[in-house]
């Protein structure tokens, strides 16, 4: 993953090899963080970095 600041959800999706239902998911079930900019949905970098690092966690 590069460090980009803020990633649009199918940049997100590409990423974390999830399809663009399933991140939008995450968010409503606020498991992953996003941030709205004019009506344009992102998730910062750190946030998915979070995310990667809680998985497995709760097992």
């Amino acid at each position: 993953m590069t460090d980009k600041l803020l990633y649009r959800v199918p940049e997100a999706a590409t990423h974390l090899s999830l399809s663009r239902a399933k991140v939008y998911e995450l968010i409503k079930s606020g498991v992953l963080t996003s941030v709205r900019i004019d009506g344009s949905r992102r998730i910062k970098g750190e946030d998915l970095r979070a995310f990667v690092a809680s998985l497995g966690q709760a097992a």
